[in-house]
């Protein structure tokens, strides 16, 4: 007889960058902790992904477990402008009540049953495909806690947010600081261009009940009060930084879309202890021709040394693509470098790195917040504008260089900004804090630490409950074989011969 199978979790990613990423890297702490892990998404990722960093559909050892890969058709051409606008989320819910039941009872029947859904935001109902096969459910949450619980209070209107009535209204959250009009997610201000993006992610409220947990890739430390709140109306458990790891990262578990740039460690390893500026808007939004020219300027009215990710947006997307300045990087000369895309964890590693101009994407934050760098906070929509009230206001970890996408930020004052994130008290003190969050995500991941102890009690409770799916399957089987007639009970063959 051999061995028992491993408990078996499919992990169902929203195919954005941004999501992919927190979720993936879950599973490989999950696979670390013994359990087999499958990650599927739409194949319009997929390709990107084996392209990117070579992954394929065998099981790859991580830690005591495994984790592969395998993904499923969302019925979309590759240039159907559908993808990038409010018609995508159905057409893609209704490949994945195709795919998901598909999977699972394949598995079934390599012997290899599925215990348990995770999914990530814009796909809640993964949660009613898992009720509707019988499994449990969890959610991993790729924000903070802070714009969890704004959404929340939000859906179950528990405090007044802007309306078309009052639009400038400040808004007042439990174990929150006040946030002002244009610092609660913009997704939640009635003039949002982007309504159906709200609803897309209240839409995972409306099915948070059906989670057995509510995973949140955020430090603990970081948001205790908030996190202690919500915990009372929802099961949640922080068990981030994700991207920390205690193991070496395998090489060939990530989930990157296009593939980081060579060079990158080296032209920073040719740089002074803090001297670098790192940029990045992330994997979606990128500034407007006008602004990414006042910023270049800026960078190079500073004199100061930069590593840019330039990244040109996707086909479809409302974003356009920009130019930079004619001569700027013969201007810049050894002092600056241009990436499209760069191994951001190791970027933020590096001790040449002095701060990192951010859009504040939740990734991009808690990934500089405990890697001890100082940002320089320049959010354009989303969750962007509340993640940047924490890091400048409550973590005191960096500088506001502006509220959001409408403002213009000129030259002279990016200038103003690096210099005092780079140099001098402010940037003494901001870096200061920086390091004491970062030392409290090492102890977070340390055996026994807040995170490690709840992936660790997570992992427990999936293998639990797939002990009680085993046993109800066997009750089942074992009434069947009760009820039966001992003619049934006799095989085909046997009745033959």
């Amino acid at each position: 007889m051999g061995p028992e199978p491993l408990v078996h979790v499919l992990l169902v990613s929203f195919p954005g960058q941004g999501h992919v990423n927190p979720l993936l890297r879950l599973g490989k702490k999950l696979a670390s902790k013994g359990l087999l892990v499958t990650f599927t998404a739409s194949e319009s990722i997929g390709k990107q992904m084996r392209k990117a960093n070579g992954i394929g559909q065998d099981l790859t050892p991580v830690g005591e477990g495994f984790i592969r890969f395998e993904f499923f058709d969302d019925g979309l051409a590759e240039d159907e402008p559908r993808r990038m606008d409010c018609e995508y989320l159905p057409a893609l819910e209704k490949a994945g009540w195709e795919a998901i039941p598909r999977m699972v009872n394949k598995y079934a029947e390599e012997n290899r049953p599925v215990s348990c859904l995770i999914n990530n935001p814009f796909i809640p109902w993964v949660s009613d495909v898992a009720e509707s096969l019988g499994l449990p459910s969890a959610v991993l949450w790729v924000q903070s806690c802070a714009s969890f619980a704004a959404y929340y209070h939000y859906y179950r209107k528990l405090v007044p947010f802007p309306s078309e009535s009052a639009l400038d209204i400040d808004v007042q959250l439990p174990c929150m600081p006040l946030l002002k009009h244009d610092e609660i997610p913009s997704f939640l201000h009635p003039t949002t261009p982007y309504s159906f993006l709200r609803e897309a992610i209240l839409g995972q409220y409306k099915n948070l009940e059906k989670a057995f947990c509510v995973l949140m890739d955020t430090l603990q430390e970081a948001e205790l009060e908030v996190i202690d709140h919500m915990s009372r109306i929802c099961p949640i458990k922080a068990v981030g930084p994700l991207f920390k790891s205690r193991q070496a990262p395998s090489a060939s578990v990530r989930g990157d879309f296009v593939k980081a740039e060579g060079g990158c460690i080296g032209w920073l390893d040719s740089k002074p202890l803090g001297s670098v500026v790192y940029i990045s808007f992330g994997s979606v939004a990128c500034l407007k021709q006008d602004q990414c020219e006042e910023l270049a300027l800026g960078l190079l009215e500073s004199g100061v040394n930069f590593m840019w990710v330039l990244k040109q947006p996707d086909k479809n997307v409302v974003f356009k693509p920009v130019t930079l300045p004619e001569g700027f990087l013969e201007k810049a000369g050894d002092k600056g470098k241009l990436v499209e895309w760069s191994p951001q964890e190791q970027v933020l590693a590096h001790p040449s790195l002095a701060c990192f101009i951010t859009h504040c994407g939740w990734n991009s934050s808690i990934e500089a917040l405990t890697s001890g760098v100082p940002v320089v906070a320049y959010p354009l929509w989303g969750d962007q504008v509340i993640n940047a009230k924490y890091m400048v206001d409550v973590f005191k970890v960096g500088l506001r260089l502006a509220r959001g996408e409408a403002e213009m930020v000129t030259r002279d004052v990016v200038a103003k900004c690096l210099l005092e994130a780079t140099e001098g008290p402010k940037a003494a003190e901001i870096k200061e804090n920086a390091l004491k969050w970062k030392a409290a995500a090492e102890a977070a991941i340390t055996e026994g630490g807040s995170s490690d102890q709840n992936i660790q009690d997570f992992v427990d409770e999936v293998k639990r409950r797939a002990i009680a799916i085993q046993s109800r399957t066997m009750g089942v089987v074992d009434d069947l074989v009760a009820k039966a007639s001992p003619t049934e009970l006799v095989s085909p063959a046997d009745r033959i011969s």
